[in-house]
């Protein structure tokens, strides 16, 4: 939940979103802006940011001009509700376009859940959840959640894998610190030997599918097979417990 310290804040900058309105100048726009950057920084916390702020600051504070530019009180949701679409959009866009970074499908995928609690809280509660509520709704440490947002600013080698868990096991599912030592290991491979494995058992194709997909012979998809699961138990052998 909310501290009332937090709702209050979201008062003002609501108050001040209708207001201005009523009466659009530039000395009410400067003190949305103001108003506002708890709820920009907010979601540069989200995002995990720790390097670039000002840049994405400067990022935030665009998607609440948009916010105040675009709103329509008559739509009946609260303006913090609005504004906290548009910056979270903008923070999104801003950094999946200045990402150069390849980052595997478990940490994109996280990121998404991510962002779906953030909206989900917003369409039901009008607010934005605390980095805890979204660790537990995702069974994730609080930790876990800044890190793997922070895997849009940085590559996968540079996260601090050790800080991604589970809060507790689920059956049947392996759990994602698992994953990421898996994805580790595979990483060390070479690019025919991970092809390889990923059609086998993560698209279930067999060795001539495979082979004809790749565009070489079945014998070689099952050298390349074999040579590709050796090296890959001998790299989970070696990985840190």
């Amino acid at each position: 939940m909310e501290t009332k310290e937090t709702a209050a804040k979201y008062s003002d900058l609501n108050s001040l979103a209708a207001e201005y309105n009523k009466n659009p100048n530039s000395t009410l726009l400067s003190d949305i802006v103001e108003a506002g950057s708890g709820l920009i920084l907010y979601f540069i916390k989200l995002y995990g940011a720790k390097t670039n702020i000002s840049d994405l600051y400067q990022v935030g504070v665009e998607g609440l001009l948009k916010a105040v530019n675009r709103y329509e009180p008559s739509a009946g949701t609260k303006f913090s509700t609005y504004a906290s679409h548009c910056i979270m959009g903008e923070l999104r866009h801003y950094i999946r376009k200045e990402a150069s970074y390849y980052n595997p499908g478990c940490i994109k995928g996280l990121q998404y859940q991510v962002e779906r609690e953030v909206e989900n809280s917003l369409k039901k509660t009008g607010e934005t959840p605390s980095i805890a509520e979204i660790a537990e709704k995702l069974n994730l440490r609080e930790e876990s959640v800044t890190e793997v947002m922070k895997g849009g600013m940085v590559s996968f080698d540079d996260l601090d894998l050790s800080k991604i868990s589970n809060r507790s096991l689920e059956s049947f599912k392996l759990p994602i610190e698992d994953k990421l030592v898996l994805i580790q290991a595979m990483n060390k491979l070479n690019e025919l030997q991970k092809k390889v494995l990923y059609l086998l058992f993560f698209r279930d194709l067999t060795q001539e599918q495979a082979a004809v997909k790749l565009g070489i012979n079945q014998r070689k998809v099952s050298r390349l097979k074999e040579k590709g699961l050796e090296a890959l138990k001998k790299e989970l052998e070696e990985s840190p417990k």
